[in-house]
């Protein structure tokens, strides 16, 4: 990573300077939801948060299983998101929400409600200490209104940190319906633990101004029922490279440009994240423009995999995960070539897989700059150099591998 004037800063290590967002899959797995993404509609209909109250549908609801209760958290009052800084279109919002949890509790499933689905454009839900709520409380407190800013994570305790174990317990993207775990496994929920209720909003049709309101809420499936094999969630990223294509020119066609611009809309710890991804997918080696993007990444102990997800934004084409890639035994757990940005619930495997200690898992993503002129949600931005970044407008590669030890 460069300063704006050439010289090279210094990277932050990996697991400080990656605080990674989700969008597409959760600790607990998916409900029945196999294979492949439905294919991409025609671009000029995919209008990305211009209209998802039109495609989102409450699904209906799935009976209780044996020892199985819902409880429902969500907003205290309705919010109104607006963006924090001058010419940005995204909101972070963190809620502080109590389970009042006083006995161990598996968490087996969840349907996150978007009140305004036009404007969500992911959740996630972290659980934390007693000691880390205290801290959410103080931050709560000393923002006006209801919740507080959280680009890059929660920004209290152990959730800073979210590169090798991701301390959610639950995510939603456009297309996840009500998920469920695997019979037999779960989420542990721990005495006095509580969880905060990340929204990312996405103002673009409206230039990062306030017109509407949100109460989102999500619905647990809970169970006090023991021996349950705990699930555990593990994120593997790419970093996006994406030059302007041909024909397309202008101030942030220029990396360095793009990157200040990353910081400015969402503080110096998203530029450290671009520069950690090279640090950890490149060897710090100088970053090639590319609409193609991978990272492999080597397993520390044996995982039996039992679903994983893709996650990218509006520019995607295709994302796959595979095991060992390049050898004969190379299997892939993920393929999405048809990416839908509105279909991204998590893909159950019909056999769990065993990912030994010392394999490889490498996720790749492919991406078409062009569509920043095709798409209504952006055809209005002017064009830039895309990484990884918070922002709709912005772009990710990842992928979600949700697994036990057993």
């Amino acid at each position: 990573m460069t300063s704006d004037n050439g010289r090279r800063r210094p990277f932050l290590p990996p697991l400080a300077a990656l605080v990674l967002v989700l969008a597409a899959a959760t600790a607990c797995g998916g409900g029945g939801d196999k294979g492949t993404s439905s294919p991409r509609p025609a671009e000029t209909a995919v209008v990305g948060h211009a209209g998802h109250s039109a495609t989102v549908a409450t699904p209906k609801p799935i009976a209780l299983r044996a020892g199985e209760r819902f409880q429902t958290l969500g907003m205290a009052r309705p919010y109104k998101p607006v963006a924090p800084t001058a010419g940005g279109t995204d909101d972070y919002r963190c809620f502080l929400v109590d389970p009042k949890i006083t006995k161990p509790t598996f968490l087996t499933g969840f349907q996150f409600l978007p009140q305004n689905p036009d404007l969500v454009h992911h959740a996630i839900f972290y659980a934390i200490s007693r000691t880390e709520a205290a801290e959410g409380k103080t931050l709560d407190a000393n923002t006006p209104g209801d919740g507080w800013t959280c680009f890059t994570g929660t920004g209290i305790g152990d959730a800073k940190q979210a590169i090798v174990s991701a301390p959610w317990i639950a995510a939603w993207a456009p297309g996840g319906g009500e998920t469920l775990s695997n019979p037999g496994t779960g989420k542990l929920l721990r005495p006095g633990e509580q969880i905060v209720m990340q929204v990312h909003y996405n103002l673009l049709a409206t230039g990062g101004k306030s017109v509407a309101t949100d109460q989102s809420a999500i619905k647990l499936r809970l169970t006090k029922r023991g021996g349950l094999e705990p699930v555990h969630t593990t994120l593997l990223v790419a970093p996006p490279e994406i030059p302007c294509p041909a024909g397309e020119t202008g101030r942030l066609c220029d990396r360095a440009l793009s990157l200040w611009d990353i910081q400015r809309r969402f503080g110096e710890a998203a530029g450290a994240q671009v520069g950690g991804l090279n640090l950890l997918c490149n060897d710090n080696r100088e970053p090639v423009p590319s609409n193609k993007t991978h990272c492999d990444r080597k397993v520390g102990e044996q995982m039996v995999v039992q679903g994983v997800a893709g996650h990218m934004h509006l520019l995607g084409r295709s994302i796959s995960v595979t095991q060992n890639p390049g050898t004969a035994g190379a299997r892939k757990l993920l393929n999405v070539p048809n990416y839908n940005f509105d279909d991204q619930g998590a893909r159950m495997l019909d056999k769990p897989v065993t990912v030994a200690a010392g394999d490889t898992l490498r996720v790749s993503c492919r991406y078409d700059a062009t569509l920043r002129s095709k798409l209504p949600a952006l055809q209005t931005l002017k064009p830039r150099y895309v990484l990884w970044g918070e922002g709709t407008s912005d772009e990710m590669c990842l992928g979600v591998v949700i697994w036990t030890k057993s």
